[in-house]
């Protein structure tokens, strides 16, 4: 990363500003920063009297029960792409 430009943003999530440094987009990381506001609202709606360190935690725990979920379909169209290849 220390060779690559950097971007470097501002972003609010659940109401807090945040800066981010990374190597997307600008145009990517306000998406990061935009789902993970979502869905940290998407949360809260739902559990109103969840403090904001349980609604992160619940929101980082939904994420990457996406992302392990997503990695599982890959795996499996991998598998049938080797089996058509034979």
């Amino acid at each position: 990363m220390a060779d690559e430009q950097k971007t470097r943003i501002s972003v609010e999530i659940f109401g807090q500003t945040y800066k981010m440094v990374g190597t997307e987009s600008s145009t990517h990381m306000r998406l990061v920063a935009s789902m993970v506001d979502d869905k940290m609202r998407e949360i809260s709606s739902r559990n109103p009297n969840l403090d904001i360190p349980k609604i992160a935690v619940l929101t980082a725990i939904n994420s990457v029960h996406d992302y392990v979920k997503l990695q599982e379909k890959v795996q499996l169209m991998e598998e049938e792409l080797n089996k058509l290849k034979g």
